[in-house]
């Protein structure tokens, strides 16, 4: 008798009823490690700011050399990494799986996979070439039928079903907000479904009644960053004192000082 493979980590944080998993998305060292000093047990990282902060295109995948060397940065600190990896940066399932390689060995735990409205089979043979070869890693396989299509609920169905199939650790249909459609998927997927969080969607405890076992705020955190910027510019422009939450000089120099300590732990252990 075949034994069931150990729930890492990381898994287990996707089965927790009633207390989904929040996974903030950062896109540096200093995002990250903020955002774990506050307490999150695992950080994203979010391909729009990757892309964004290097002047290049999202989605296109232009950004595989700037995901890896983010990988390199965050994987080896003391929280759960998850990468987004558009949709692997290749066509080529044994390309993406060594992509996956390359992000395990780095010490990164979760990969996230976009279909893009592409071709099922396609998409499905990247989820079992990754499995396949890195079976610790989770894969959250994310189809865009809400993101990019109509959000045709047969063909979101089709999709999840086929990248189940295809050993797929969680699913992710970003862009879908109405509650009794999220119902019908919680209630006819096996895997962990993961919603991107909305102000105009569901809160999270909405999404906690609803079965949703990860929240994500994919490039929401950066974009929000980048609107405070202009904002606090705006203020000082016109005289007034900028409000928000503004870490001091220290603080943020804190957070490089916790991680020269460790690379200096780490290169004399």
């Amino acid at each position: 008798m075949t034994a069931e493979p150990a729930v890492t980590p990381f898994a287990a944080l996707h089965h927790r009823p009633g207390e989904p998993l929040l996974l903030p998305n950062a896109w540096d060292h200093a995002s990250a490690a903020a955002l774990a000093a506050h307490g999150y047990p695992a950080i994203g990282t979010t391909s729009l700011a990757v892309a964004a902060a290097v002047g290049l295109p999202d989605g296109e995948a232009a950004t595989r050399d700037h995901t890896l060397r983010l990988a390199l940065t965050l994987g080896s600190e003391p929280y759960l990494l998850s990468v987004d990896a558009e949709d692997g940066f290749s066509e080529d399932p044994d390309e993406v799986a060594e992509l996956a390689h390359q992000l395990w060995a780095v010490g990164v735990v979760g990969i996230n996979l976009e279909d893009g409205l592409g071709p099922v089979t396609r998409h499905a043979a990247k989820i079992a070439a990754v499995k396949a070869a890195v079976p610790g890693l989770f894969v959250n396989a994310r189809t865009d039928t809400y993101w990019l299509g109509d959000g045709d609920e047969t063909d979101t169905l089709r999709r999840l079903d086929a990248y189940q199939q295809a050993g797929t650790d969680g699913v992710f249909v970003p862009g879908l907000t109405d509650p009794a459609r999220i119902d019908v998927l919680v209630r006819r997927v096996d895997a962990p479904l993961n919603i991107l969080y909305s102000p105009a969607g569901p809160t999270v405890p909405r999404l906690a009644d609803l079965g949703v076992r990860r929240v994500s705020l994919g490039s929401l955190l950066y974009r929000r960053a980048l609107g405070a910027a202009l904002d606090t510019v705006a203020d000082i422009a016109a005289g007034r004192v900028p409000g928000g939450t503004t870490p001091s000089y220290d603080e943020v120099r804190a957070l490089e000082r916790s991680v020269s300590a460790r690379t200096s732990a780490n290169s004399t252990g």
